[in-house]
This record gives structure tokens, sequence and C-alpha cells, in this order.
């Protein structure tokens, strides 16, 4: 299978006043056609940047694209002029911000703010835009929605805002998806309804999917590859199946344990020793190692090169006693 989105020893830095910081520092992975990737790790790890930047949505900031490529069928997004790139952004590439709160412009209609990727890039004009528009309203599950376009951000719950996101980066029919935290500050019953609903969409469409996200039960759930990264970096890459029952890498290991379980409610979670590293500050070697109960002499001098587990599985690390 070919893939619609790889991304090849990406680099984005941010150069600010104090240094430098690598944000994302050299990370390849690709993402398939129907499929979801997640990307997880703690918070400052570079998920979201690694997304926002080769979408050119960070102008303005310090950021700076130090390398790489990033192939959407084979073209690079890197090398595209700003026009180029604005007809691909919120149309084949579409993207679920964040924070559903303050994603919506709070002094525009909601249906004014859903058919704008409509007119911009389908060309529609404002009464199609607003047929269709309504159609997505009701496609994600919204009831009454022709009276919810003239409603106003701060009418809907923070569930119902979320489903506009939704609808909003769908009404293009894109070929990849990116949900940044798609299902932050919902309660759970919400929560399942969000994935169930992005999952039947997903599966209609034939559409790529990347999820971002720190919640592991989310990725156990909704995920077929999964990508963990850490200060910038990708530390193991493979299948749900190889990240949740065959992981070789002590930082996955921990967040795993560090994840609460049904099965396990006995005494108080397992946490990571120790705190994300500054990323002005860091050292040579393996940004893990100060955490890491498997830390080598070697971890200190080098990052690892990549050991291959399995057809799909790969982890960056030097220690041999990892258990799976």
């Amino acid at each position: 299978m070919t893939p619609v989105l790889s991304l090849k020893n990406y680099q984005a830095f941010f150069h600010t006043r104090r240094g430098v910081i690598k944000a994302v520092n050299g990370i390849s992975y690709d993402v398939f056609p129907g499929q979801t990737l997640a990307v997880v790790g703690e918070s400052g790890s570079g998920k979201s940047v690694s997304q926002l930047s080769y979408l050119g949505l960070l102008t303005g900031s310090p950021l700076q694209i130090m390398g790489g490529e990033v192939l959407f069928h084979g073209e690079d997004l890197l090398k595209m002029n700003d026009s180029r790139l604005r007809a691909i952004r919120g149309d084949k590439i579409a993207m679920i911000f964040q924070e559903p709160m303050t994603s919506l412009n709070p002094y525009l209609k909601i249906g004014t703010q859903l058919i704008e990727p409509l007119v911009i890039h389908r060309k529609k004009t404002k009464r199609e835009a607003w047929k269709l528009g309504i159609e997505a309203l009701e496609r994600v599950g919204i009831s009454r929605a022709s009276t919810s376009m003239d409603a106003y951000p701060h009418e809907f719950s923070g569930g119902m805002r979320q489903r506009v996101m939704i609808a909003m980066a769908l009404t293009t029919d894109p070929q990849v998806l990116i949900a940044d935290e798609p299902t932050t500050a919902l309660d759970v019953t919400v929560q399942a309804q969000i994935l169930e609903l992005l999952k039947s969409i997903q599966k209609e469409k034939k559409m790529a999917m990347i999820l971002i996200t720190h919640d592991l039960g989310v990725v156990a759930n909704s995920a077929d590859q999964v990508v963990v990264m850490y200060a910038g970096k990708i530390f193991e890459k493979g299948s749900v199946d190889d990240i949740f029952y065959r992981s070789r890498h002590p930082y996955t290991q921990a967040l795993l344990r560090s994840t609460p379980r049904i099965d396990r409610s006995d005494g108080p979670l397992p946490a990571i020793a120790g705190n994300t590293p500054d990323l002005l500050m860091l050292k040579e070697g393996c940004p893990f190692a100060e955490r890491c109960t498997f830390k080598e002499t070697v971890c200190e001098e080098r990052f690892p090169e990549a050991n291959v587990l399995g057809p799909q599985h790969i982890r960056f690390c030097h220690s041999e006693k990892v258990g799976a």
C-alpha cells in the first residue's frame, strides 16, 4: 500500500533569544489510506508542533523548518509556495484543533464558520454551502441542524462544539484528517461518541487519520499504528499490538504502567520519575537517559540507532535488558 503522507527525517526548531529549541528533531513515519496513526507522548514531546509546522500554521513564531521532507502523494509540502499549500490545507489535509472551546470564533455564527472551507476550496455559492453545512451537522449527530447553523459557539456545549469542529474538517472530504486531542476536556460518554463518530466516517470515506493524544486508552481503541515521541524524537513505533503487548522501550513501558486499568485497581499508579528535559538544555545522547532505569554509559554519549524488532516495529534504545 502506498502512503498518502510521509514524514522523512523532518526537523522543525524554534530559534529564540535564549537559544534553539529542537521541538521536532528528525522524525520519520508513513500514514496510509483508511488507517489511523496515533502520535503519543507527554506534553512538550513535539506531537502537535510536528503537524502544525509543516502545514504552515505556526507563522509569526520563531519556528524554522531545518530539514527533511513531508510528502503528500509524493509532493513535498515543504517546497510548496503559500498558494499551493493553502489549496491543500483545509481541503485535502484537514485538522481538528485541540480546544473546541477556543477554536471557534465567538463573534461568528456556526454556519458562517462551517461553510468557509466549502466556499474557499470547493467554490460553492453561500446558498449551496449552507445546505451542505446543514447536512454536515446532521452527519455528526447535531439535532435541529438548520437552527444550529444560526447559533453562536457559546450556545453549544463542549461536546457539540467538538462535533462542529469535526463537521467543519470533514466538509471537503479530506484524504488526511489530523485530530489533535479531539476528546480533551470532554466527559467519558461524549468522548466515546466522538471517537465512534470519527471511526465510522473514516471507514466510510477511506480517510487516513493522525490522532495526537496522551491518552493510551483512546489509542488502544482507535489506532492501527502508534508513534511514541519524547523530546522531539521518536522512541518507538509499531502496530497497536507491538506497542501495547511487545513494547521494548523503557519510556513506552513506563507510559503503559502509568495508564489506569480497570483490572489493576490496587494501589497508586506508578509515575515516571523525574521531569521532561528542557529542550534548550539537551545534552548529548538519549534525552530520556536521566529518567531511565536501564541507563548505560553509552546512553549519555549518543542517541541510539534504530533497532528493527519486527516488520513494522522499531525502537531507539541502547539497552538489551528491556524485556517485552
